[in-house]
C-alpha cells in the first residue's frame, strides 16, 4: 500500500498515512488531531536498473555535442 506525506497547516507537523491510492486525495488528519492538512508531493526511490537513451548517431542531429555547435 503506498505511503503518503501531508502536512499540518495548523501545528506544522509532517506525518505519513498508509493508504489505497483511490484515498490518496481524502482528507487527513494529524496526529494532533487537527483537520486543516495538505498531502504533500514527494520523490520516490524505485529500485531496479535503468539504462539511458542511446545518443543519436550520425552527427547532424541538433544538440551542442551532436550537432556541431561547439568549437
Amino acid at each position: 500500500m503506498p505511503r503518503y506525506e501531508y502536512s499540518c497547516r495548523s501545528c506544522g507537523t509532517t506525518f505519513e498515512l498508509n493508504r489505497p491510492m483511490a484515498e490518496s486525495d481524502a482528507p487527513a488528519t494529524c496526529p494532533d488531531g487537527h483537520q486543516d492538512t495538505v498531502k504533500l508531493l514527494s520523490t520516490v526511490a524505485v529500485g531496479g536498473t535503468a539504462s539511458a537513451p542511446a545518443a543519436p548517431s550520425g552527427g547532424g542531429g541538433g544538440g551542442c555535442c551532436g550537432g556541431g555547435c561547439c568549437g
